[in-house]
This record gives C-alpha cells, structure tokens and sequence, in this order.
C-alpha cells in the first residue's frame, strides 16, 4: 500500500467508544437470537458451580471464535469500543474461564444436546441441505497438538507421536456443517468410541429432518465391525476404507485379471479399479459379506516405490449399490473432512483447546463448533456459497463499523463501497424473517 502522505507523522489514539472492530458479528448475533442459542444453553446446561448467565458466557466464547479468538483471554476483544453496548452479555476472560473449568463431563454432554437441538431450528430454517436429498456423512479424528504436561487429557502421545488430544468429527459433506464433535485423549485410538459417535450423529441428522438416504464414509481408522454395526442398525450405507490384513491381501489376490477396469488418472493406464465379494469380521457378531472395492496404483514413473512396487492396493468395504467407478470415485472424495478440520484448526477457534481441564476443553470444542456453523449458516443466507471462515470473517464478520444512538434505538453505519454490503444485507433480511424459536 502506497499512501502520499508520510504515514510516521499519523498520530494514533485509543479514545473513540462508538467503533466496533468486529461490526459484523452484528448479523451471526442476529442468527444467534433467532435460533435462541442462550437460552438453549440457559436451560439445557446446568453446572455445579459458575452455573448464572450460561447462555452469556457460551455467546462469549462464540463470539470471539467467530471474530478470530483462539484461546480464553481473547474474548476481551468483545470488550473493545463500542462493542459492549451492541452484546451487553459480554462476559471478561477471568469469568469466561472460571465457567469453562467448572464443566464436568455430564455438562459437556448437555452442551452436545444444545448442539442437536441448534441443528434441528437451523435446518428447519432452511438453512441447511435439502432434507429430501440423499446425504452424505463424513467421518474422522484429527490431533489436536499440546506441549508440556499441564493439560489433563493431553499428556499422552498420540500416534503421530506427538501429546495432545484426538477428538472426533463428523461433518455433512453436502454442505460442510459440523454435525457432531466429541474429545478424546491424545492416545485413544482412531476407532474407540466411535460405533456411539456414529450412532448419535446419525440420530442428529434424522431429528433435524433429513428424509433421504444417508451414507457414512471414513478412513480406515474406523474399519471396525462395531462402526459398521451401528450404521446397519441406523440403515445408513457404509464405505469405509479397509486394513490392509491377510484376509484382504487374500480377497485381492483372488481378483482375476480381466475384472480389473482402468479408470481416470493422473497418467494414462496409472490406475484400475475391480470388486469382489468379501465376508468381512467372520466369526464375530459383526460378520457382514458385501462389496470390497479395490483400486490399484502403479507408482510413478521414476520414484524410488517403482523399483520394487507393481501395483500399491487401497480396498474399500462398503453396501452402496451402484456403478464400481462411480463408488470408487465417491468414496475418496471422503477427503473433504480435512477440509472442514483444517477451517477448524486453522480459522474457527480449534488451534489450541486453552483449559488444562479435560472437560473444559471438550465444552470448548463443543463451542467453537456452534461458532463454525453459524458461520455456515451466515454464508448461506449471506448467498456467499461453501466459504471457509476465514472468508466469511474478511467478508462479512470483520466489517468496521459505528454504533449511533437515536430514537431510542440503535444504528451500525459501515463503511461505504464496502464490496460485500449487499451479502450483509441478504443475510440481515433471511435472519429477520426467521420466525423467533417457540
């Protein structure tokens, strides 16, 4: 940036109580009220101690999420300017703090109801997918990395070989939504817990109203025969990338050679796909014969893999009907859930979990995953399509603005030829339309 004047001579004071660095997170609070988010928390979320004004504290830590914070004392950024007057319920980062540590784990889970009921007003708002399409559920575990031995939960190593915790995630891939979190150790395994965690995301999706069919994919940290039970039992299709074990290796080797189908590759010929019928976890309760899908690599000309590697095999275990290459093709596009745990991580408060508590941590991922979808649900209304948070804040949350008072009532003034006024007012107009919960 280039400026004629010399920018050294610019005096800068700290003095003007109307501005708000965040003006924008005058429309996610619109959203908030409409989808009566404090009160949820107000009469869901009952602690021990710490346990007055729950739904202000949670909006707090929303809030600062949604405007960039990552840790506990950024909810002071709530406090700046003007920004007080607009969200009365801003609650400091001392009194944030001693709530978060107050949680056990029965209060975590009692945020997860919040969460299922938010899901049910949003999409009932049509603020999600088309309830009568088919959908799909994407699961995964991501590392959340820690240093040092003061966080409870944290200490261990995780397979990465790093401490920290290993939550899970599930997300709709149709829109992005976070649908369900849950933390867990750093040294709990992909798959533990995970047949409950696909169980409950499951139940969630069909009480928010979904009417068509629903398949779950994952990697193969969730290849468990418990996993594919709780998806039989919820009559949702599976695909889930297989271990490679003897009994796989067998069930490829078995393959005759003209089943193999080429398929579209970086490299012409670089890639085949065949099928075969597989009895996958014979001999327990949770023995299930179905398709096993298996593509076949050749390394790429040139590499170090090529000298002694013929064909690299991925196998995916799944009861989806329909065309082998169709499948196939759907099942690896299962990797738009790191998308969502990048946003996570990166842009939507999950780059650190703050507490040295376990159950202080798990509420504030449990948090930090209202903030994401809220901003979801803002880019939906705003018309801005699939955008990371890092978009919708530059976009839409992070506009300057000023409070003005007159006439008993309160005024934003932005900026002019700001480039995205008219999403803020599509998203302005959706909020105000929607009827306030019942």
């Amino acid at each position: 940036m280039k400026a004629s004047h010399n920018l050294a001579r610019v005096s800068v004071t700290f003095d003007d109580d109307s501005l708000l660095p965040s003006g924008g997170l005058a429309v996610a609070g619109l959203l908030a009220q409409r989808l009566g988010v404090a009160d949820l928390v107000d009469q869901h979320v009952r602690l021990s101690e710490a346990a007055a004004n729950a739904g202000a504290k949670a909006l707090t830590v929303i809030g600062s999420a949604l405007a960039g914070g990552d840790c506990i004392d950024d909810v002071a950024v709530l406090r700046a300017g003007a920004t007080p007057r607009l969200f009365d319920g801003v609650r400091a980062p001392s009194t944030v703090g001693t709530w978060l540590r107050s949680f056990a784990w029965a209060g975590v889970r009692q945020l997860d109801r919040v969460t299922r009921e938010l899901l049910v007003r949003a999409w009932a708002a049509g603020l999600g997918p088309d309830l009568d399409d088919d959908l799909t559920i994407d699961i995964d575990s991501t590392v959340c990395e820690t240093y040092g031995l003061a966080k409870q939960g944290g200490q261990a190593f995780s397979y990465r070989g790093v401490r920290g915790y290993h939550p899970l995630v599930a997300c709709l891939a149709d829109t992005g939504e976070l649908l369900h979190s849950r933390l867990r150790g750093g040294n709990a395994a992909s798959g533990r817990g995970a047949a409950t965690f696909v169980a409950e995301t499951v139940s969630r999706v069909r009480s928010a109203g979904a009417r068509g069919g629903l398949t779950l994919r994952a990697d193969s940290g969730f290849y468990a025969g418990a996993v594919v039970s709780a998806c039989r039992r919820a009559g949702v299709a599976f695909s889930v990338t297989a271990r490679a074990n003897p009994s796989i290796r067998k069930a490829i080797d078995a393959i005759p050679a003209q089943a193999w189908q080429p398929i579209p590759y970086w490299i012409d010929g670089g890639a085949d796909v065949a099928e075969t019928a597989y009895t996958a976890f014979a001999g327990t309760r949770h023995e299930v014969t179905c398709r096993l899908l298996v593509r076949r690599v050749r390394p790429s000309p040139g590499s170090q893999l090529a000298l002694d590697v013929v064909f690299s095999y991925h196998a995916i275990l799944t009861d989806r009907a329909g065309d082998l290459l169709a499948v196939e093709a759907d099942h690896r596009r299962h990797a738009v859930v790191e998308h969502v745990i990048a946003d996570l991580k990166h842009h939507a408060g999950l780059a650190h979990l703050p507490s040295g508590r376990f159950a202080a941590n798990a509420a504030w991922l449990t948090l930090v995953g209202v903030a994401y979808n809220l901003a979801r649900w803002t880019a939906h209304a705003a018309g801005l399509g699939r955008v990371t948070t890092k978009t919708l804040r530059l976009t839409i949350i992070a506009v300057p603005a000023r409070l003005l008072t007159g006439a008993r009532r309160l005024r934003l003034r932005l900026p002019t030829s700001w480039p995205w006024a008219d999403a803020i007012r599509d998203a302005l107009t959706f909020f105000a339309g929607m009827p306030a919960p019942g």
